[in-house]
């Protein structure tokens, strides 16, 4: 007898080697493409095996699960390329939380926000910036099944210039700021391959550098390149030597374009691209991660506290808002590869499908936007082979919601049903 989707839910499976059958109502298997009609999915050992037109008859395989979804519309499991998942706090609170707590704290808030994240229906996530290796183990006790999150695709502790974005001094008194993570600093080309080899000696999956200042730095030397190319060169050419793909916060076409020229594999954010830049997406293929829903973050924490930012922070938070989906409305008609990602600890863990309603609204149809989350995303983390799409042989994960996200993306807000390899969540 089939289980109903309410008894499904909460009944986690105890073992992965049981055949599941998902009945669905609608079935997008391979987004970019038109959706399928009544669907089953059949999943074994964590894989989907085949996917068949119709519902099939489960007594084929007896004491299989049975899922009903027939009134759901059924996706893969999205992913989101840029997350931040030790914190969802910012500005003058992020910095008091940071003095106050320790690693073990922050360990407990990841683990919070992993699962905030998965019953969002994020089965994947790329993790950019964490200095003292909670998301690290955090990873590997996700993928060891000793605690629900994720799929973590992790960066270790993002890679600045002494004063850049990821000086973790700044705004700092003298006797605290010599006690910062300094090891994900760099000056100069043999020093910036040194810090590349620190976080590849760390077990990251990918590099993340920082061209650029940032929005959030404790400084007012604005959102220019921060960064001489030989440096950049150096960081992305060493990550690349290690088969590590990189990720590059950039604002300004200044450093945007010098991330691109020396072989970025994504911008993040790219507040201001130019002519110059787009031109360089398109030849070298990279993809630009927009991050729009910062700005949901910046906007609930000023209106909870108008001073919750100092002020050399809050001038380029008010500029953010104003120009934020600007140079994704370039971006996308021109044809720039665009990949899903959020930038959550900015903005709230577990609301990350909020990302979906901005890139619509700066002009990406729905259906682009969900392929952003799930074929492009999967291609840019380098896990094609294993999800972006619903096909045999890979991972079983899989959403459900109730409506058509083709026609309505703010649907996927309100997840109903998550599979993460073929485990109910």
């Amino acid at each position: 007898m089939a289980l109903s989707f309410a008894a499904t839910v909460g009944t986690a499976q105890a073992d992965t080697n049981a055949v599941v059958v998902v009945h669905s109502g609608r079935l997008l298997d391979r987004p970019g493409q038109a959706p399928r009609g009544p669907s089953t999915v059949l999943v074994r050992n964590g894989k989907i095996e085949s996917i068949r037109d119709g519902f099939l008859d489960a007594a084929s395989y007896p004491g299989a699960q049975v899922i009903d979804l027939r009134d759901k519309f059924v996706l893969p499991g999205l992913i989101d390329s840029h997350v931040h998942l030790d914190s969802d706090r910012a500005g003058q609170e992020g910095l008091i939380e940071g003095l106050t707590n320790g690693p073990a704290y922050f360990a407990y808030e990841a683990a919070v926000n992993a699962r905030k994240t998965l019953a969002a229906g994020f089965t994947t996530v790329r993790n950019l910036g964490n200095g003292d290796g909670v998301t690290l183990a955090l990873r590997d006790a996700i993928a060891a099944g000793k605690v629900p999150g994720p799929r973590i695709v992790d960066a270790g502790n993002g890679i600045s210039t002494t004063s850049g974005h990821g000086d973790s001094s700044l705004g700092l008194s003298p006797d605290l700021a010599e006690h910062a993570h300094q090891e994900n600093l760099c000056d100069g080309v043999e020093s910036c391959r040194r810090a590349v080899r620190l976080q590849i000696r760390r077990g990251v999956d990918v590099i993340k550098i920082m061209t650029t200042g940032g929005v959030n730095s404790r400084i007012g030397a604005g959102l220019g390149r921060q960064m001489f190319d030989d440096e950049a060169k150096a960081l992305i050419e060493t990550a690349h030597l290690y088969g590590k793909k990189v990720a590059v916060h950039a604002h300004g076409a200044d450093g945007i374009n010098t991330a691109l020229r020396n072989g970025a594999d994504s911008i993040e954010h790219g507040t201001l691209l130019d002519e110059e830049g787009i031109k360089l997406f398109l030849k070298t293929g990279a993809y630009y991660v927009p991050t729009l829903s910062t700005v949901n973050g910046y906007l609930e924490r000023i209106a909870k506290d108008p001073n919750a930012y100092p002020p050399e922070v809050r001038a380029k938070i008010d500029w953010r808002i104003s120009i934020t989906g600007q140079a994704l409305e370039k971006a996308f008609p021109r044809g720039v590869k665009i990949a899903f990602g959020t930038d959550a600890g900015v903005s709230k863990h577990g609301r990350n499908a909020d990302e979906f309603e901005l890139m619509v609204k700066h002009g990406m149809p729905a259906s682009e936007a969900i392929k952003a989350a799930t074929v492009n995303a999967a291609d840019l983390l380098g896990l094609s082979k294993e999800t972006g799409t619903l096909e045999p042989g890979k991972r079983a994960d899989l959403i459900a919601v109730t409506g058509d996200p083709l026609k309505d993306v703010t649907v996927l807000k309100k997840v109903d049903f998550v599979m993460k390899e073929g485990r109910v969540q």
